[in-house]
């Protein structure tokens, strides 16, 4: 049978898949995206940060391995982008043994407090929308969707803000039914044991920090720097 491996596997996991029969509905499509307004970068210009602190994500999907999968994505668009970034898994144990054992603590945290600690120029305070893959319609889809602001260490300003989705469908548009509903099934459980996500992940980062005219200004260090 042209399915019989992928049920064996389906059989495996414990799913019943009879009533994904019943589905009818359009397949989703592989996507990425982030605002296509130009953003105003005159602060940022004014403020010529050179050097950001990055705090684990506030995380407001279902994953809790969201937080710290999504967050070392970020450090290489940001460091490409010509900055300095404290290392991100440091500063995560610094600020936890300072008493802000979370990343919600962290984003409460004062500048002061965080100045006193580490003095950076700027912070980037991100948020995960979404994180992880589910079942809609015919296609198993991983979304990853995250939300960043750069503050001004010193005043408090926003220097900067974006938000990325980035989408990855499991569906091929080919064959029948019944093989669009096993590829789904089979690809969302496989997405979940390996987190797919984390490589979406990085997608959505490229998307949020490197897009002309939304991402981040290149930096003090980056060789193509004009700013």
């Amino acid at each position: 049978m042209k399915y019989q491996k992928k049920l064996e596997m389906l059989s495996r996991t414990g799913l019943n898949i009879k009533t994904l029969f019943s589905v009818i509905g359009s397949l989703v499509v592989l996507a990425s995206c982030a605002s296509h307004t130009p953003y105003n970068y005159e602060k940022f210009r004014a403020a010529k940060p050179r050097s950001i602190l990055i705090l684990p994500p506030t995380n407001q999907s279902t994953d809790i391995q969201g937080t710290y999968s999504y967050l070392s994505t970020v450090t290489m668009p940001v460091a490409e982008k010509g900055y300095y970034v404290y290392p991100v898994a440091v500063i995560d144990q610094m600020m936890k043994e300072n008493g802000l054992p979370s990343a919600n603590e962290m984003h409460q945290a004062s500048l002061k407090k965080i100045r006193e600690i580490i003095n950076p120029d700027t912070v980037l305070y991100l948020n995960l929308e979404q994180y992880g893959t589910k079942f809609v319609l015919l296609s198993s889809q991983t979304t990853v969707t995250v939300s960043g602001k750069l503050i001004s260490a010193r005043s408090g300003e926003v220097l900067w803000e974006g938000r990325a989705t980035a989408t990855e469908s499991s569906s091929s548009g080919g064959g029948g039914l019944a093989d669009l509903l096993v590829n789904a099934v089979v690809n969302q459980v496989v997405n979940s044991s390996t987190d797919r996500a984390h490589e979406v992940s990085e997608q959505a980062s490229h998307v949020l920090f490197l897009s002309n005219g939304q991402g981040l200004l290149n930096g003090p260090y980056n060789a193509k720097s004009t700013e």
